[in-house]
């Protein structure tokens, strides 16, 4: 199969535009969705907000069109206080992003008990991983082989601890999973084919994998029934020129103004076996709001046929 590069992906999806959509969310009235059921999001997106008050907030996101929310840790709450306020705002949380400490997997399935998670996933494990390494080194840019075989002994431990009190441990990538380790192998490659199907899943970041030079789709046909999950986030073209030092390369961007069309991405990652999806948008905000843009985010996936 030819690898498909970030400029063919680009070129064969093209830029989508946002539909401008009338009513929904507060009314009650919800729109047909990405496979049929509820709309997600998740938290970290709208992480400020949530932390100055977590009950508007997530009232805010159910008005908004939102059924389902991923977590990244509770706003200051207790994980049982921050579900009674899920509850109160009729939201459901199918999946928490939680802190996994190898010698106390406990605290964190405890936590996705709380909640009523079904999937216990991780931003990565890199900073576990990091803690062998020799003092004083840092991990380098892009995912090497030999931590990729390391993530992924480390994944199969979590995955087995979670199956045994009913979880489902699930990795979510970055973008440096994808660095060229040479005659076109990757680190992400090597964490599929090393990590037990059964005890680990992965959550895709869709929007980091086109930044780091892949495909979804080709991942959901190589690999159907190993993503149950997907991060829908866009980012805006690398521009040009010089950046400051401190710019990202791709600036996030509000779905459905970026350079990522989402419609083929949902309809093969539907046929792969996806559960639940959750809108993420990485800053910096300067067009407008965190919220403002999750209700952007929120009528562009309505918006999809």
């Amino acid at each position: 199969m030819r690898t498909t590069t970030r400029r063919d992906f680009l070129r064969e999806t093209g830029c989508c535009t946002l539909a401008v959509l009338a009513g929904g969310g507060a009314s009650g009235v919800l729109r047909a969705t990405p496979l049929g059921g509820p709309v997600g999001i998740q938290l970290y997106a709208v992480r400020d907000a949530l932390q100055a008050d977590p009950a508007a907030t997530l009232r805010a996101l159910r008005a908004i069109g939102y059924g389902e929310v991923e977590t990244a840790g509770f706003a200051g709450l207790s994980a049982r206080q921050f579900r009674k306020l899920l509850d109160a705002a009729g939201l459901g949380a199918p999946s928490a992003h939680l802190g996994f400490e190898p010698g106390n997997l406990g605290a964190a399935f405890d936590d996705a008990h709380a909640l009523g998670a079904r999937y216990a996933a991780s931003g990565s494990l890199r900073s576990l991983v990091e803690r062998d390494l020799p003092a004083g080194a840092g991990p380098p840019a892009g995912m090497t082989l030999e931590e990729a075989r390391r993530t992924a002994e480390l994944a199969n431990h979590i995955g087995e601890q979670a199956r045994r009190v009913g979880l489902q441990y699930v990795y979510h990538n970055h973008d440096f999973e994808f660095a060229d380790q040479g005659a076109g192998a990757i680190g992400y490659d090597l964490l599929l084919k090393e990590t037990d199907p059964q005890l680990v899943k992965f959550e895709i970041d869709c929007g980091w994998m086109v930044v780091g030079g892949r495909d979804p789709r080709a991942y959901f046909a190589r690999f159907p029934h190993r993503f149950p999950m997907i991060h829908v986030k866009d980012f805006l073209p690398e521009a040009p020129g010089p950046r400051p030092p401190d710019a990202p390369a791709h600036p996030g961007a509000e779905l459905g103004h970026g350079m990522i069309d989402y419609r083929p991405i949902l309809r093969a990652a539907e046929k792969a076996g996806l559960k639940h999806y959750f809108a993420e948008q990485e800053g910096p905000f300067t067009r407008m709001s965190p919220l403002d843009a999750a209700r952007q985010a929120c009528e562009y996936l309505r918006s999809l046929p």
